[in-house]
């Protein structure tokens, strides 16, 4: 489990086939050197496990189910992305409950600068819209935001300096892909309501 607070940027360092999947290395030296051997990071947004590390970097394997379904696929050396470790009880949750299960992939469609800050829309399937509401929360690359205004196939978010400074958000252009998790209690409620919907139709 996560919060979507981003606590590093790192570089990819290295990528390669690794039977059905990939391994990804990682330079990170702002917190490889405190990881645990299988310790859970979000990478984007997308949960793997440290399969190794050293002072410097840490390793990772991504599943052909991940590369499916998220944008680890598509790292190539030199490419920065989003890191975030595991919450622990103890821990303030400043973002939001964020699983690390991505559920699918959006685009960025526009970015409108407004002095320091910036707001971006996103372009992304009807399926995952559903489960946002204006004010609520999403994950895109693993980061924590709040929904400004939501529509039938695209969302918009506002991100402020810090946000822009600190995460894959503030370089990625228009037409890059993202990783998008919505909400943990949004997708149980829609859940139960497409239940009740199928329970009435029948």
């Amino acid at each position: 489990m996560f919060t979507g607070l981003v606590e590093s940027l790192a570089t990819v360092e290295r990528v390669g086939p690794d039977g059905p999947g990939r391994t990804l290395i990682l330079a990170a030296p702002a917190i490889a050197p405190e990881l645990i051997l299988g310790e859970s990071v979000a990478v984007n947004g997308a949960c793997l496990t440290v399969v190794a590390h050293d002072s410097r970097t840490c390793r990772f394997q991504a599943g052909p189910e991940t590369l499916l379904r998220t944008n680890l696929g598509e790292l190539t050396a030199g490419d920065r992305v989003n890191l975030e470790r595991s919450l622990r009880v103890s821990d303030r949750l400043g973002g939001h409950l964020v699983q690390g299960h991505v559920d699918g992939l959006g685009q960025i469609a526009e970015r409108r600068r407004d002095g320091e800050w910036e707001l971006l829309w996103f372009r992304c399937p009807k399926a995952l819209t559903a489960q946002m509401v204006s004010k609520g929360a999403v994950a895109v690359d693993g980061v924590s935001l709040t929904l400004v205004d939501v529509q039938a196939d695209r969302f918009s978010v506002a991100l402020i300096p810090h946000t822009l400074a600190q995460t894959t958000l503030g370089f990625k252009p228009p037409g890059a892909s993202v990783n998008l998790e919505t909400d943990l209690l949004a997708k149980y409620v829609w859940k139960c309501l497409q239940l009740m919907k199928n329970a009435l139709d029948t």
